[in-house]
This record gives structure tokens, C-alpha cells and sequence, in this order.
């Protein structure tokens, strides 16, 4: 398949992807995408930042700002950005600016649901990190396939046995 006319440069070559397209010329069509598809990977802007991962590619996009960080317990956290005296003393649009600057870091319960959250806020300080170290060292047993729970309940009643025999 050859092209009727040449192309100079790749401005040319909408116009000539959108003319075999309404004359149905799927040759030139396809010839004419694969010359750009080879052309597209030589050009700067199409090159991938093969270091960054999918979240920050997608920021580098966006431009969004950094993600704003998640603190699960304020009193223990050193690094804890609090805006609101700025918002006491220079008031509401002040307070935009900074948290737009510099956000606050967004609070979060943690790995406590909610009901244990609303307890331990009405607890002392001595309790509160009792029953926190007592949750953590709580480790969630995983469901157990059916199948390995009949081998499981198979093995305790040949145990049983053998102790009642």
C-alpha cells in the first residue's frame, strides 16, 4: 500500500487519519497508525516515568498535591499540624490558605471500631492503654476452609477416641 501524497510532518497526519476514516480507506488507516504509534514513542511527551508507580504518576498528571497523612492517636504523635489558633486569631479564609499550605493531618480511629473508640474516649489514661495493648496483641483467627475444618474436627474425635478406647 503506498500513501498518495507524502507527509512532511506529523501536523499532516490528523487530517489524513480523519479523511480515511470517512472515505473507509482502512489500509491507509492502518498504515498511517502505525507510523505514528512509532513516531509517538520517540517524542518527549510520551515517555513514561518508569520509576513512578500508578498513585504518583497519577498525581504528576492531576497536580495534586501530596496525600494528606492519616493519625490514628493525636496526643502521641509528635508531628501534628493544628491550624485552628490561626483560625481563632485571623479567621476563616487565613485558616484556608494554611491548610492549604501546610494541611493538618487527618484523624482516623485506627484498627478500633467505633464503639470501642467511643468507650476508650470516656476511659482514663491507664485503661485506655491497657485495653489498646490487649487489642493489639489480639490476633483475628482467619476463617477456615469447610474442608480443612472436617479435617480439623476429623482429627479431634480420632484423638478423643483413642483417649476413651
Amino acid at each position: 500500500m503506498q500513501i498518495e501524497s507524502t507527509l512532511v510532518n506529523e501536523l499532516q497526519i490528523g487530517g489524513r487519519l480523519n479523511g480515511a476514516i470517512e472515505q473507509n480507506r482502512r489500509g491507509e488507516f492502518g498504515l498511517l497508525l502505525a507510523m505514528l504509534s512509532a513516531d509517538a514513542r520517540d517524542m518527549a511527551q510520551f515517555q513514561l516515568d518508569k520509576d513512578l508507580n500508578v498513585d504518583q504518576k497519577l498525581r504528576k498528571q492531576f497536580s495534586l498535591p501530596p496525600a494528606q497523612p492519616l493519625v490514628v492517636d493525636v496526643t502521641s504523635d509528635i508531628h501534628v499540624i493544628d491550624n485552628a489558633p490561626l483560625f481563632q486569631q485571623q479567621g476563616a479564609r487565613q485558616f484556608q490558605l494554611q491548610q492549604a499550605l501546610t494541611p493538618e493531618a487527618i484523624v482516623i480511629r485506627g484498627p478500633q471500631p467505633d464503639a470501642m473508640v467511643e468507650v476508650l474516649s470516656n476511659c482514663d489514661e491507664l485503661t485506655k492503654r491497657k485495653a489498646l495493648n490487649r487489642y493489639q496483641q489480639h490476633t483475628v483467627i482467619e476463617d477456615m476452609h469447610f474442608v480443612d475444618q472436617l479435617a480439623t474436627q476429623r482429627k479431634i474425635s480420632q484423638t478423643m477416641a483413642q483417649q476413651y478406647a
